[in-house]
């Protein structure tokens, strides 16, 4: 009789660090989540990406040879090809790290690397929002703002294995600087700290994100205002995309994409507004159909296709 093989897949982002167990019809059986910011070294990161590892497999009673392999999504420019970390703009001390290399000596197993956002694309391509779509742009809206691009049904990586960083195209001419260098970077508006920032300077205290988005449900004016604006700055950039790329939809998805109607319609009224007329009549904005489960549901789909997507 055949062994059943499982796929690990693993999304490392500036918050968390998500950890599934999947079969091989990408049903999910197990999960593991950690916050990434108690880890200010690298290197007590990558053990811990290895350590949750062996927690999910362990609990749940598997050997080496019950796993198919590992699928790992990551927030940051890499080579999905030789597992290079470039850098990653969000989480700090991470420059051209080999983390395959690492990896590979701790785990002992078939690895495939990708950018988070490409996982989140891919998975919502196959199993969620997009589906039966082929072209498309995924965005996810957190700690960082990325997007993976679907191009004739194919992922589309760039010529450097790093397209799809939305969150840094610049807004404006002049703003604040960036983590990855630039400056007035549309992340810098539109990521989840900047919000709460912004809420903290407005309601003269501290609130998260889920709170800002009940006041805005409840009806909060102030709360409402403030979305409403953070949906008129990615609408505004999303228009360029529109143009650029003319899509048959946009999927939404991150903890920034909580905020619900009042996010959704300002976004989706600035593009009707500013894209052009043909290609925004065309694109549908959709939101994300498997929510924060994306990234580690995509990761587990490339392992499953051998990284052949």
């Amino acid at each position: 009789m055949p062994m059943t093989k499982y796929i690990v897949s693993v999304d490392l982002g500036g918050t968390n660090l998500k950890v599934g167990l999947f079969n091989q019809k990408i049903k999910l059986k197990d999960r593991l989540s950690l916050s990434t910011k108690s880890f200010a070294r690298r290197q007590d990161l990558i053990r811990s990406i290895s350590d949750s590892i062996g927690s999910v497999t362990r609990r749940n009673r598997l050997s080496n040879n019950n796993i198919l392999g590992i699928g790992l999504g990551l927030p940051g420019p890499t080579d999905y090809q030789k597992g290079v970390v470039h850098f990653f703009p969000n989480i700090p001390g991470w420059k051209n790290v080999n983390l395959k290399k690492i990896l590979a000596r701790r785990l002992k197993k078939k690895l495939y690397f990708e950018n988070d956002a490409n996982l989140m694309a891919l998975a919502e391509f196959k199993m969620g929002a997009a589906k039966g779509e082929k072209n498309v742009v995924a965005l996810t809206l957190g700690t960082g703002v990325g997007a993976g691009i679907i191009i004739g049904g194919r992922l589309y990586r760039g010529e450097s294995f790093a397209a799809g960083e939305i969150g840094h195209i610049p807004l404006n001419e002049k703003g604040p600087l960036c983590t990855c260098g630039g400056q007035a970077c549309i992340e810098r508006y539109i990521g989840n700290q900047e919000i709460i920032n912004q809420a903290k300077q407005v309601f003269k205290r501290k609130l998260g994100l889920e709170e800002l988005s009940q006041l805005a449900r409840q009806g909060n004016p102030k709360a409402i205002k403030i979305w409403q604006r953070t949906g008129q700055r990615l609408g505004v950039t999303l228009s360029g995309v529109v143009n650029l790329l003319n899509p048959d939809c946009i999927v939404i998805g991150g903890g920034v994409s909580k905020a619900g109607k009042v996010l959704y319609d300002s976004v989706k009224q600035t593009i009707r507004k500013r894209a052009m007329p043909i290609q925004s009549k065309h694109v549908k904005i959709l939101r994300s159909k498997l929510g924060t489960d994306a990234g580690i549901i995509g990761a587990a789909i490339v392992v499953k296709h051998r990284g052949v997507i």
